[in-house]
């Protein structure tokens, strides 16, 4: 038993009596009311539990099905929410039919170059400003970031544009700090199966960007997506980058079946950053086109005015006129498809 399906007159009585016998048995539960139907989500080793009481919940007033989910993430499921997660972050709906673009520089470099960046960005049409102020890098000796001095720049660019922050959440100490200044916190790839950042993050009242591991399934990453909804923060974002395979042509491989795929499997937007995994900027475009075809909620695009000058992944980023024109070319595929930029 992992769902019960409410009746569409069930009283609040009802429910209250069916939730106190579930945790009687010792499960945790979570209510999720959707547009059609409540169920109740039943969190723990259900296997214990016998046909018998099964039958006994299903014959209670108020129930109209207990299921069980086969698959290993519950929350995450398709099959425990039908509707489409929307996720709502200073009026902006990710998962909905806008598709939203989440630009800037890979790393917060200094006050002058972002606000710049942000500014251009903002006009080229990207509804969030993202940037790095601490940067997991392959290397203890290349630059890590500027950390909270970084944040308040990224403030700053808020306050200036209008745009929420997506920046990256390392180091579970740090949390707090992050909390008061992103809009949404980024999981980065190193740090998928980071499980005690993931069960962190799943404690606060904050969306959660979480990127596909390097060579992570996608079975893998949306069990990275169940710790932190296990811990009651339902307001995840997928993000497909790639993923590392043999080929050397690119940086890495983007998997873009695993958008539509995603679509079948979970109820959770899913957004694409072409960047990282293709690596070149002049991919970036056809790369962007192709994800927004396939029916991705978003594109994370790293930008730079001056990419040749920058502290990280300048081979990747665009310039700003080169943004411009990729969105312009984006709003004809989005309308292609019936969604809209």
């Amino acid at each position: 038993m992992d769902i019960v399906v409410l009746k569409k007159s069930a009283s609040q009585d009802e429910i209250d009596n069916i939730q106190k016998r579930l945790e009687q048995k010792g499960l945790a539960l979570n209510v999720s009311k959707g547009t059609e139907r409540t169920i109740i989500g039943v969190i723990g080793d259900t296997s214990k539990i016998s046909e018998e009481e099964v039958d006994s919940v299903r014959a209670m007033s108020g129930v109209d099905e207990v299921m069980r989910i086969v698959k290993p993430y519950k929350l995450a499921s398709r099959d425990f929410k039908k509707e489409n997660t929307v996720i709502d972050v200073d009026g902006l709906k990710i998962g909905g039919n806008r598709i939203h673009i989440i630009a800037g520089p890979c790393a917060i470099e200094g006050r002058d170059i972002l606000l710049s960046i942000a500014q251009k960005v903002k006009e080229g049409g990207a509804s969030f400003v993202r940037g790095g102020a601490f940067k997991p890098r392959t290397s203890p000796y290349t630059f890590q970031g500027m950390g909270e001095e970084g944040l308040q720049i990224l403030l700053e660019a808020k306050k200036l544009t209008g745009m929420p922050i997506v920046t990256e959440l390392m180091d579970p100490r740090d949390l707090t700090l992050m909390l008061k200044y992103t809009d949404i916190i980024q999981i980065g790839t190193r740090n998928m199966q980071n499980f005690r950042l993931l069960l962190e993050v799943g404690m606060v009242d904050k969306p959660v960007l979480l990127k596909r591991g390097l060579a992570a399934t996608i079975k893998e990453w949306l069990m990275a997506a169940e710790y932190i909804m296990s811990r009651g923060n339902h307001k995840v974002i997928l993000c497909e980058r790639g993923v590392r395979t043999f080929e050397t042509a690119t940086r890495n491989t983007l998997d873009l079946s695993a958008v539509p795929v995603l679509k079948q499997l979970t109820h959770l937007p899913v957004i694409v950053d072409p960047s990282h995994a293709v690596g070149r900027w002049d991919l970036v475009k056809p790369m962007s086109l192709a994800a927004v075809a396939a029916g991705a909620d978003g594109l994370l695009i790293e930008v730079h005015t001056k990419p040749e000058e920058a502290c990280s992944d300048g081979e990747q980023s665009l310039k700003p006129d080169v943004f411009n024109d990729l969105v312009k070319s984006l709003r004809l595929v989005a309308t292609a498809v019936g969604r809209e930029i």
